[in-house]
């Protein structure tokens, strides 16, 4: 089932439970696509663009997150809220590897590219992009990196 579809049941079943966060999320991944349709770049609405807006979405609200539990107790509630919104979008997205799967990854791309030191960072971040982009946590695979390419 395509991600709108599955988006649009979501909000059906969040209309008659009165589930009003999940309703805003949707509403707000809505206008998100729908600004992307009106942005003139000629954009249709298709299940790769609801992919991308979800994804720029939840990597939006990741950043938030990070900024919000420096608040701490200050930010107790609207932290609460972009962690459930974070959760309903990831529910959407394709699933990423997990550290171990990542840190292989990783040291295996190390090996075919050549790369030996982190100066070469941006070789080794873009082969492993190119051919894994929807599999990777971007940020995680960078860190590994650093710490095997330092390890060497």
């Amino acid at each position: 089932m395509p991600v709108r579809e599955k988006i649009m049941e979501k909000f059906k079943q969040a209309r008659r439970e009165r589930d009003d966060a999940t309703k805003n999320v949707i509403a707000m991944l809505r206008t998100k696509v729908q600004n992307e349709l009106k942005s003139g770049k000629g954009r249709e609405e298709d299940d790769a663009l609801w992919t991308e807006v979800v994804t720029a979405y939840a990597k939006q609200v990741g950043k938030t997150i990070v900024e919000l539990e420096k608040a701490g107790e200050r930010a107790g509630e609207a932290l609460e809220e972009a962690k459930f919104e974070l959760a309903f979008c990831q529910q959407f997205l394709p699933k990423k590897l997990d550290e171990a799967a990542t840190e292989a990854l990783v040291r295996d791309t190390i090996a075919k590219v050549g790369v030996s030191s982190p100066k070469e960072m941006g070789k080794l971040m873009g082969a492993l992009m190119k051919d894994h982009k929807d599999e990777l946590d971007g940020s995680l695979a960078r860190q590994l990196a650093t710490k095997i390419l330092s390890e060497s």
